[in-house]
């Protein structure tokens, strides 16, 4: 997935979030990677939850029905938007009836499921019906502690019909028994072409003495393991506790050879920009804004592999109006919805038939707009290749009891 320098994602990457993915994932501890390869990748296996009984997701929905009321929580600049209005969920009340109240009311994944676990564990209405996680820990613990309503998929035509084939049935989540995709991101190499020459294809080049003091590794535990095993040979998802270990003396091995001059948070890409660091772990929204803004810098998915992660749609157990906000789960799915999606956030769609709606829009603008459409509907960011997805890989889905464990075999080398 080569996605060098691409000034025309400058509609999208300007209006995306300002909460950086490493400020979203490093306190969440990220179990990521959905996409499972939740957008393009691995599908059904695993430790995820068992599945509940269809008895069981037919108690839970039994005598529920459509209250026309929905409340929606979000992370900042996440659908699209004209001034204060966002159009998409004009057109879902408009034809569904159901009146939204829209929040962006998640920051990060911790702060949030710190904030909503002692409701949920008490029972209580969290004040949202639907809310979109990362695929991270504490989502998982979410599954596991039994907060999230399962999903009627009776209700979910449109998925069924129009999300990708690799969107389904996520080893974090089989079947989408709780959630459902919003959309999707990629963890790969950034650099700076002013001090590396040639091109950057390898996860080797992290352990390449000749960029001794200037190489940036993330200190999410998390996403450093997954970069150790890619340079291992190794799965993240069938990792064992002796990989851990092995991919844990890989990385003390970077760390005391003086290779990596900081494990950064989102400060990375400052780091970048001034010569601080010429490579880098990256998320490849904060590469194409600075991009956008004119700095010529690289991003590439190492050859070994690269983590790719998901945001999903998920309902508490404890809200009020889980079948509107079943509905509105299913409405995004619908082709024409998705592109205005697609279209404002440019992160990966789940919907691969926006692809020629976009084009559709392209064929009928002007200008830099239909510049900027028919790069969005190129890019294989957005819209990545066979090649592409067959890098891209998840996190280990880790239970509560392998929390411990796992962070004890990553957690040193940041601290180190």
């Amino acid at each position: 997935m080569d996605l060098r320098s691409n000034p025309a994602f400058l509609r999208g990457l300007t209006q995306s979030r300002k909460v950086s993915r490493r400020d979203a994932f490093r306190i969440a501890g990220m179990s990521v990677a959905g996409l499972a390869l939740a957008a393009c990748g691995v599908q059904g296996r695993g430790t995820g939850t068992a599945t509940p009984s269809p008895d069981a997701v037919a108690a839970y929905w039994a005598g529920k029905k459509r209250n026309g009321t929905l409340r929606f929580a979000n992370w900042p600049l996440y659908i699209d938007k004209e001034g204060s209005k966002y159009p998409s969920l004009e057109l879902f009340e408009k034809e569904m009836g159901i009146s939204v109240t829209y929040q962006e009311a998640i920051q990060e994944n911790a702060t949030w499921f710190g904030k909503i676990q002692p409701q949920l564990a008490a029972g209580h209405d969290i004040g949202f019906d639907l809310m979109v996680m990362s695929n991270s820990i504490q989502l998982n613990r979410a599954i596991q502690l039994g907060y999230l309503a399962p999903l009627d998929h009776s209700k979910l035509p449109n998925f069924a019909s129009n999300a990708a084939a690799k969107v389904k049935n996520p080893i974090w989540d089989l079947g989408n028994t709780y959630t459902v995709p919003w959309t999707v991101g990629v963890t790969g190499i950034a650099y700076n072409p002013k001090y590396i020459d040639g091109e950057i294809t390898s996860v080797h080049e992290l352990w390449n003495s000749k960029y001794k003091g200037k190489v940036g590794m993330m200190q999410d535990t998390q996403e450093l393991a997954n970069f150790a095993f890619f340079a291992l040979g190794i799965d993240p998802d069938k990792s064992t506790q002796a990989d851990w270990e092995r991919a844990a003396a890989k990385l003390k091995e970077q760390r005391e050879a003086g290779l990596v001059r900081k494990y950064y948070e989102n400060d990375y890409v400052d780091a970048l920009v001034r010569g601080d660091i010429w490579i880098t772990m990256a998320w490849s929204g904060d590469i194409f804004q600075q991009v956008a803004e004119g700095q010529d810098l690289k991003f590439y998915v190492p050859d070994e592999g690269g983590t790719i992660w998901t945001d999903n749609m998920c309902i508490p157990n404890t809200a009020a109006n889980p079948v509107d906000a079943l509905a509105l789960m299913d409405f995004v799915y619908k082709p024409e919805i998705a592109t205005m999606l697609v279209e404002y956030i440019n992160y990966i769609t789940p919907v691969p038939l926006t692809k020629d709606l976009v084009l559709a829009n392209a064929a009928k603008a002007k200008g830099e707009d239909k510049k900027s459409l028919e790069l969005i509907a190129n890019s294989p960011l957005i819209y990545p290749s066979e090649a592409d997805q067959s890098r891209l890989r998840v996190f280990k889905t880790l239970t509560i009891a392998e929390e411990k464990p796992f962070e004890s075999a990553f957690q040193p080398i940041v601290q180190g």
